[in-house]
């Protein structure tokens, strides 16, 4: 496959939605990136959530959402510095300004197939990546084994 054949190849992009202040962090490291990996059995993805701490996975303040469709919806709150929370008493004028402003985020994006949302193991990791793996539904399992099957009796 020759670099001609890579220009032609589709590559899927799937749609993510963020709103809140995850929208409007245009510079630096912009919560919402999303990288979808697919196996036969299951889905993995993972989210880039800059600014938000790693004990924010407690209930009620990191929420991760998984529909038997495959729509995934993470919502949280991102973080401001806490240098600037331990000394209230100086204000600070930022000069460049690249990170996502704290406040509340939401994103949202579609697997490629049904789900499992029982067999969901999430793991927020500390570089402020959330992963997770969930299993595809049995019906979208069992289709794999009979395109397996179609293709073996085929040869």
């Amino acid at each position: 496959m020759g670099l001609r054949d890579n220009l032609r190849s589709p590559v899927t992009t799937p749609a993510v939605i963020v709103t809140g202040t995850g929208k409007e962090g245009t510079y630096g490291l912009p919560i919402g990136h999303v990288d979808v990996g697919v196996s036969e059995s299951a889905y993995l993805f993972r989210a880039a959530l800059p600014g938000v701490r790693k004990d924010s996975f407690l209930p009620g303040s990191l929420c991760c959402n998984i529909e038997t469709d495959g729509k995934v919806c993470i919502q949280g709150v991102a973080h401001g510095s806490e240098l600037a929370k331990k000394t209230p008493d100086v204000t600070y004028e930022l000069n460049v300004s690249q990170l996502t402003p704290p406040g509340p985020f939401s994103i949202s994006f579609r697997l490629p197939g049904p789900v499992d949302p029982r067999l969901f193991v999430p793991t927020f990791r500390s570089d402020g990546i959330l992963e997770g793996v969930v299993l595809k539904s049995k019906a979208q399992a069992a289709l794999g084994d009979l395109d397996k099957s179609v293709t073996a009796a085929g040869q």
